[in-house]
């Protein structure tokens, strides 16, 4: 039986950026949910995307916003394969930036709530400029020059916002948005924590105790949520912490290891190589020649 949960494999990179060529890749996409939010933009040829048991034709210069959990599927539509261009991410990475609006998170929830419009045609599309910063994203994605994490995420928060703004003008009304800004942690929002106390010595009962949940009921709905157990996810973010470390600046391994949370330099390599396959230096040797 397909079983219809993606494991989070876009978690190789916070953000994931790519170009989809259904001539070279596994066509079409079956149905599947996964925790992240999925954008997609068409770049040439045509498919039909379900969401939510909905369904759009997606041509040449379209774009669609797939929600977090939602059932989507990626299908053909007569005997031209698609070329798209996608971002994979979680939410919960774009806290709100300012005192007076909701998080991203928090408005995306209202909006599925609302039944608020997640496909947009071409003319919509380049109003809010998707062309420009899918291509820009995926540029910085390959060419990973210095703050390439930092221009990568305000260009999301670009689209997010210009996605907004679509939203409040088809009369959502934004003041009435639910905003878990201010309240304790839960489950589906403590990924913030966790990512704000990477370097701290946390503990997945101190986590648990957080979201005011047993440690075995927490540990078993952080991964029916994130499909992965929440020791794992903070070894991954650790991991993902120390890349930006080795890529963007010339600080030692004792150094990385002591600001990203383990516990010295010689388990930081041991764990860099496990989930990685090559040690610290390395990577960062290959990502300076170019050859990641």
């Amino acid at each position: 039986m397909h079983n219809l949960f993606e494991r989070q494999h876009s978690l190789n990179d916070p953000i994931e950026c790519f170009v989809f060529d259904a001539s070279k890749e596994v066509f079409p996409v079956k149905p599947h949910w996964h925790y992240f939010a999925e954008f997609i933009y068409m770049c040439e040829g045509e498919a039909e995307v379900t969401a939510d048991d909905k369904s759009y034709i997606m041509k040449e210069g379209s774009f669609i916003a797939i929600h977090p959990s939602a059932v989507h599927a990626i299908l053909p539509v007569g005997d031209t394969l698609p070329v798209y261009e996608v971002f994979k991410f979680d939410l919960l990475r774009f806290p709100s930036q300012t005192s007076y609006a909701p998080s991203p998170v928090d408005i995306f929830r209202y909006a599925r709530s609302e039944d608020m419009q997640i496909f947009f045609e071409p003319a919509q599309a380049e109003r809010m400029k998707c062309r420009e910063i899918f291509s820009d994203c995926i540029n910085e994605t390959k060419t990973l020059d210095y703050g390439a994490d930092i221009m990568l995420r305000s260009q999301i928060y670009r689209l997010i916002f210009g996605i907004v703004r679509q939203w409040i003008a088809a009369g959502l009304n934004i003041d009435r948005c639910p905003s878990t800004v201010g309240t304790s942690f839960g489950i589906e929002n403590i990924t913030e924590y966790i990512d704000a106390h990477l370097e701290d010595n946390i503990k997945v009962s101190d986590i648990a105790e957080e979201c005011h949940l047993s440690y075995s009921g927490f540990a078993t709905r952080f991964r029916e949520l994130y499909g992965m157990s929440c020791k794992e996810y903070i070894g991954r973010m650790r991991i993902f912490k120390a890349e930006e470390y080795l890529m963007f600046t010339d600080h030692d391994l004792n150094f990385i290891s002591s600001h990203t949370g383990f516990s010295d330099c010689s388990h930081f390599i041991r764990c860099f190589r496990q989930y990685r396959g090559i040690t610290p230096k390395q990577f960062r040797l290959q990502r300076k020649n170019g050859n990641a």
